[in-house]
């Protein structure tokens, strides 16, 4: 408490108790003078009423029930009655005055009254000096301890101007100056609004950090394990000062020292001064002693495990250096799964403990003896699931790989909460585990809490197409967590029922004039309900109509269904999935598409393109959203059946009927024509006739691999592989179905509809590949990428991280032509922004080394590229 506040209650206290004892009656000026009571004998009396002056605001009978005095209760005067009262009433810390007076006295009745004078409460408050971008995180710390309508008091200003200044210092303002104004506020009785004056001066920084003693390793190596203590000119890091950093950092700069062998590092003296401009310097000096090796290392207390078997996972040898982390790694936990504990407690021992004990030391060797409590082996007893106020609990039950009945299982929690993560409709932040243990019957409960998020998304936006197409608009939207089931009930539509797991996409595209688009799909993740095989059926409507300029028409309609479910070997990351698709394929004299066979374009033509497509896959990643570690490996073949195994060979060849139709249609349509060209429009009726029920084979190889090298630094590694094949030399590549590689991969607006694969290279359009402009895409492509991350944000409302990237990429003709080292090289940089209601945004900028400048419409390098969505292939 402050000094003058104690001081004023306690002489307020003194003059009230000599007020009494001397029957004063002068408590204000405004006051008449109370009848005099004779002190010098003691007196009980029954209280005959109390009547309250002031503190309008607060409850009467809780005044008086906290003081302790109520009508009918006897006292006695003098004695403690009254100064108890006072002292419950001032203990409130709700008033600045208390004082309690005889008002009269009838027989053995006394009639007394409570005069009270209100502390202020705070109407409201602003702050000044600060840039108002700053104010919310001010204004979080002032409401935590000064809430409106609160009583303020000196201690609670003085604790909101230390949260603060701590907030201040956190920063490396640790000359911060903050005061605050007490003014009274007009407009309202007995309230006050406060002014908090902020001067956060200039940020101290580190100008230099001076390290004396060390033999061992580099200033520049140490430097670098301090990891919140950086000196000015660092890079990529800010220089501050902070007390608690610095302390954990001299940790840090130990257990650097301890992993590289010398357990006897210590760091002797440390001094920290301000310079002439303000900065700190250290200066660490440091001790760095001996390295030393393991040498014996024995176990007891297994029998689970043999001796050898726990040192072939434990992985330490005679004469490794002595690292402690490793050690403390290998026994508890290792990210990989190579650990001690993880074999007992993957088994049951949930109450499995090791500890590891230096036994001798000798020279430069040490002696380990791991002491092992293997504990019984532990059932689960219930699975508990909480925070789910929208996904129903079997949709997170089904994924949970902890069954009650089941023994304990640590890798099955891992992989029960990445399964969680990996549905997208829960905070993987907020995603708590809790086991409590019943160690009496050796059963424990899993309970998992979990925080519901957006998983909806919503696609709105339009692109520009061309002269010729105009502005094309696109509306999607996707419902992640879908519920067929509850289609009637109303009460689980938001703006569509919702819970089951299963996803509806709905998407149409239009420039109202020449093109348009529709498509649906919809998957039930686990058909039957008892495994993971998901269920996918969907449908497909894209035209594009352009015989106003000239360039005829395309119409494509496709329909497909699905099944694919998870393996259990090799192991159950890998899945299975298959597609059936029938689609259809109509040109009319359509010359936009640039589909080639032998160097001829078709133009028309009605193609029925009957696939079915198989893909195995491999994952390990566990945030789909911003990977840190793991891997994606997927291979698809797409194959339709080999129908010109069961025709002759001049099927396609026309009947001379046919040749005078052809010419006859031509005619009609151009006019009289020479003898050539007539020729070549009989050659493209022949293509057409050849690819009337699309042939070929279709393979993709993918591989995703992500390393967190240091901090929240990402790297992505990437390759891709495609190749078209076909089953008859004399048939030749189909037209349709072709790879181009270039721009950015977005199957949006007229790309949707060219019957192609379309395979993004930042800094390069699709026409500055040659194969793409002359034989419209090639069977053959190959793509490498490698992106450094670092994420800005990882809130699940708003995910945003930036990369820089290098790429090359390139497409062949046919094996003939592979050049693998034959590479368009790009290089830059990107942002990417998920939001859960409109998927991924996102931008990239790249340089096209391998550019032709010498290409119309080539002037620069540089290529800018739009992510709506998706990420592109």
């Amino acid at each position: 408490m402050d000094s003058k506040i104690r001081l004023t209650i306690y002489s307020r206290l003194t003059i009230i108790l000599f007020a009494v004892l001397f029957h004063s009656t002068a408590y204000s000026q405004d006051k008449p003078l109370l009848p005099t009571y004779d002190y010098s004998k003691k007196q009980t009396f029954t209280i005959g009423g109390i009547k309250i002056e002031g503190a309008t605001s607060r409850d009467r009978n809780a005044i008086k029930s906290i003081a302790g005095l109520r009508e009918g209760k006897e006292i006695t005067i003098p004695g403690d009655d009254i100064p108890k009262a006072l002292k419950a009433l001032l203990d409130l810390r709700l008033f600045e005055d208390v004082q309690i007076s005889q008002e009269k006295i009838e027989d053995d009745l006394i009639f007394l009254k409570l005069y009270l004078i209100e502390r202020p409460t705070l109407s409201r408050y602003s702050i000044k000096g600060e840039k108002k971008n700053k104010h919310n995180e001010l204004t979080d710390i002032i409401d935590a301890t000064l809430t409106k309508g609160s009583i303020v008091t000196e201690d609670l200003k003085d604790l909101t101007i230390t949260k603060l200044k701590e907030l201040y210092i956190e920063k490396g303002f640790l000359n911060a100056d903050i005061t605050i104004d007490e003014l009274k506020d007009e407009n309202k009785d007995n309230a006050v609004r406060l002014v908090f004056n902020v001067d956060k001066g200039n940020r101290i920084k580190i100008g230099n950090i001076i390290i004396l003693g060390n033999k061992i390793y580099s200033d520049k190596k140490l430097r670098k394990q301090l990891k919140d203590t950086k000196q000015k000119g660092t890079f990529l890091k800010k220089s501050k000062f902070v007390k608690e950093d610095y302390e954990t950092d001299k940790k840090n700069l130990i257990a650097y020292y301890n992993k590289g062998g010398y357990r006897d590092a210590v760091i002797v003296k440390d001094s920290l001064y301000r310079s002439f401009n303000g900065d700190i310097y250290m200066e660490l000096t440091i001790e760095e002693g001996n390295r030393y090796f393991f040498r014996n290392i024995k176990w007891k207390g297994n029998s689970k495990y043999t001796s050898e078997q726990l040192t072939a996972i434990l992985g330490i040898k005679k004469g490794d250096v002595y690292d402690p982390e490793l050690l403390e790694k290998r026994l508890s936990f290792s990210i990989d799964g190579r650990d001690v504990s993880s074999y007992y407690l993957d088994d049951g021992y949930l109450f499995f403990n090791v500890d590891p004990v230096e036994v001798a030391v000798v020279g430069d060797s040490i002696d380990m003896e791991m002491q092992i409590f293997e504990g019984a082996q532990a059932t689960i007893a219930n699975v508990g699931i909480f925070g789910n106020d929208r996904t129903h609990e079997h949709v997170i039950r089904r994924e949970l790989r902890t069954k009650p009945g089941n023994k304990f299982s640590r890798s099955d929690i891992i992989r029960s909460n990445r399964s969680l993560t990996n549905l997208g409709y829960f905070n993987p932040e907020a995603t708590d585990i809790q086991t409590p243990v019943n160690q009496q019957n050796g059963t424990v409960d899993v309970n998992y809490t979990v925080e519901e998020r957006p998983s909806d998304q919503l696609e709105l936006s339009a692109g520009y197409g061309g002269a010729q197409s105009g502005l094309i608009g696109t509306l999607g939207i996707t419902f992640n967590n879908f519920s067929l089931a509850n289609i009637k009930d109303k009460s689980t539509w938001s703006p569509l029922p919702q819970g089951d797991g299963q996803k509806l996409s709905l998407r149409a595209q239009s420039n109202s004039r020449f093109f348009r688009s529709f498509n649906a799909s919809f998957t039930e993740p686990w058909l039957g309900g008892k495994r993971p095989t998901s269920f996918t059926v969907g449908s497909v409507l894209s035209e594009f109509n352009q015989e106003t300029f000239g360039l005829g028409s395309l119409r494509i309609f496709r329909g497909f269904v699905g099944l694919g479910t998870q393996l259990k070997w090799p192991d159950d990351f890998f899945s299975l999935s298959g597609t059936l698709t029938l689609e259809t394929i109509n040109l009319n004299n359509y010359t936009r598409g640039q589909f080639f066979v032998d160097g001829l374009t078709v133009t028309n033509g009605n193609f029925k393109n009957f696939h079915l497509t198989g893909t195995i896959s491999r994952s390990s990643v566990a945030d789909p959203i911003f990977p840190r570690r793991g891997s994606r490996i997927s291979l698809s073949i797409q194959v339709t059946p080999p129908y010109s195994i069961f025709r002759d060979d001049d099927f396609f060849v026309l009947s001379e009927d046919d040749k005078q139709d052809v010419q006859d249609r031509f005619i009609e349509r151009n006019g009289p024509a020479a003898p050539y060209e007539a020729a070549l429009e009989e050659r493209r009726q022949e293509n057409a006739n050849k690819f009337e029920f699309l042939e070929y084979h279709k393979w993709h190889l993918k591989g995703e691999w992500y390393f967190n090298l240091f901090d929240k630094f990402v790297l992505a590694t990437n390759i891709k592989f495609g190749f078209l094949g076909s089953y008859n030399d004399a048939l030749g590549i189909s037209p349709f179905e072709r790879f181009e590689v270039g721009g950015d991969g977005l199957s949006n607006q007229n790309v949707g509809i060219t019957g192609k694969d379309i395979i993004s290279l930042r800094g390069y359009e699709t026409s500055d590949l040659p194969e793409n402009r002359i034989d419209g895409g090639g069977a053959l492509y190959d793509k490498l990428t490698m992106e450094l991350r670092y994420p800005i944000s990882l809130n699940p409302n708003s995910s945003i991280y930036v990369h820089g990237f290098v790429q090359g990429g390139n497409i062949w003709s046919g094996f003939d032509d592979y050049n693998p080292f034959d590479m368009n090289r790009s290089a830059g940089f990107g942002l990417r922004v998920f939001l859960p209601m409109f998927g991924l945004l996102g931008f990239d900028y790249g340089w096209g080394f391998d550019k032709d400048l010498s290409l119309p419409g080539n002037d620069n390098y540089g290529q800018f590229n739009i992510i709506l969505g998706f990420e592109p292939e």
